[in-house]
């Protein structure tokens, strides 16, 4: 899970594309997906829980939040991942959206309040610079 956020983070769909399952991998649209990658600031990354995915399991659920910025608003995406473990490594299966926080934005940061990354810097001087 790490890893695939990281390469969100990175822009590094090539990552990305390559720890989907191979049935997802044959429909990824690689222009939409630049696009895509390219008006999106991703910010943090909280993971809730996860159950199974250790080193003797052959599936995993990882329950996360990644928060990032588009068009100027500051949202967040949670879902619950599926994963399996491929030819010794762990892809992308699919993931159950939470539907409260799909469309919901999160609260807006005043300029001069705690940026919410925990810098411990006005939101001004941090994230929203």
């Amino acid at each position: 899970m790490r890893s695939r956020f990281t390469a969100f983070v990175r822009g590094d769909l090539d990552h990305i594309e390559y720890t989907h399952t191979p049935d997802v991998r044959e429909k990824i649209n690689r222009p939409t997906a630049d696009s895509l990658d390219s008006s999106i600031e991703w910010i943090g990354l909280e993971i809730f829980g996860a159950t199974l995915g250790g080193e003797k399991d052959d599936t995993g659920t990882v329950d996360f939040a990644a928060s990032f910025r588009q068009d100027g608003m500051r949202r967040v995406h949670r879902e619950i991942s599926n994963f399996r473990r491929e030819a010794g490594r762990w892809v992308y299966v699919d993931g159950e959206f939470d539907p409260d926080t799909r469309s919901r934005q999160a609260e807006k940061i005043g300029r001069n309040q705690p940026c919410p990354c925990g810098s411990g810097n006005k939101f001004k001087k941090c994230c929203g610079a």
